[in-house]
């Protein structure tokens, strides 16, 4: 704010009415200093600001507008873990998770002075967008590029893969297919990878890649090219919805489950327990990710960006839970 000041020729207390657009200021003078601010590239402090008058009990949240059990899921934990400490939480729905997009959600929620934000960006596109996001206000991502220095908290998505897929070959399955969710997630590649890592490790050579969209649709089209294949006995599925396609493909072309095919599915869906049979599956603990992003973001929120160590990031395991999709090889 001094910088802006000297460089407009006014007074830091001037700046400070421009910024809190107070009535008793010149034309001349708020076009002088809102000049000098865009030269300067300054942005006010709100999350001090914020600290300082205590009125800013709102976080603000940056999410795709989907029904995606993972995303929804994610936004409800995080909603309930804020809600609970005495926040509002107050969400800015995008169509996509690209640069336009998340940036002018971002200044939206930043309009309001938020305590803090986060950002839910399971997507590369998301990528650019975070790379330009303002250093003085605290922000944590959730489910974003691992490979990334940003603040973030996610699933282990390998380690959820590697209890899926180790459980098809514990049962004595010769290899495990994988149908993936699309290739521009990080949760779908991140379960690609522990699927891959199992199966070199074991010295198994790795059946040809299936690709969904996180779709049952998507797991009854690839479950119509597994079924016909024989020598299909064990596959793991990116979510619980593929899994419910790849079930039906299976019951229709006659290939019992888990009898000659097992399957593991990843989510835990609600509706999981009840397939056809119960499915098993990979359970992420969404409250747990949600607490670890909320502690994270109030570091910072309270201590400033030395809060948190630059690049900091939370991994939250998965569990395996199991039911009645796998069984014995050649059971």
């Amino acid at each position: 704010m001094m910088d802006v000041a000297r460089l407009a020729g006014v007074s830091h207390q001037t700046v400070s009415r421009v910024l809190n657009e107070h009535k008793n200021v010149s034309e001349q003078t708020r076009l002088k200093v809102r000049a000098a601010i865009a030269e300067l590239g300054y942005r006010p402090d709100r999350a001090a600001r914020a600290l300082v008058t205590g009125t800013s009990r709102v976080i603000g949240v940056v999410a795709q507008n989907s029904s995606l059990f993972g995303p929804a899921s994610m936004l409800t934990a995080f909603e309930e873990a804020a809600q609970a400490k005495g926040f509002a939480v107050n969400v800015g729905s995008v169509r996509s998770l690209d640069e336009r997009s998340i940036s002018e959600a971002v200044e939206r929620h930043l309009d309001q002075r938020v305590a803090g934000l986060v950002v839910i960006a399971p997507v590369a596109s998301a990528g650019p967008a975070l790379e330009h996001l303002p250093a003085d206000v605290p922000i944590v991502t959730i489910d974003g590029d691992p490979e990334r220095s940003s603040t973030l908290v996610t699933v282990d998505q390998v380690a959820g893969a590697r209890a899926a897929t180790k459980r098809l070959l514990d049962a004595g399955h010769r290899t495990v297919w994988h149908i993936s969710g699309p290739s521009d997630w990080f949760d779908a590649a991140g379960r690609v990878r522990g699927w891959e890592e199992t199966l070199t490790e074991a010295g198994i050579e790795i059946p040809p890649l299936l690709t969904g969209d996180w779709s049952a649709a998507s797991g009854y089209r690839n479950g119509q090219l597994l079924a016909r294949l024989p020598d299909v006995t064990a596959v793991f599925t990116a979510n619980d919805h593929i899994a419910l396609g790849l079930l039906r493909a299976l019951n229709e072309h006659g290939r019992r489950v888990p009898g000659d095919v097992s399957i593991v599915g990843f989510d835990d869906v609600p509706e999981a327990a009840y397939f056809t049979p119960p499915l098993t599956t990979v359970r992420p603990d969404f409250a747990a990710v949600a607490t670890a992003t909320l502690e994270l973001l109030m570091a910072q929120v309270e201590q400033g960006p030395a809060g948190v160590e630059a690049g900091a990031r939370r991994t939250i395991a998965p569990e395996l839970i199991e039911r009645d999709s796998v069984a014995r090889a050649g059971s």
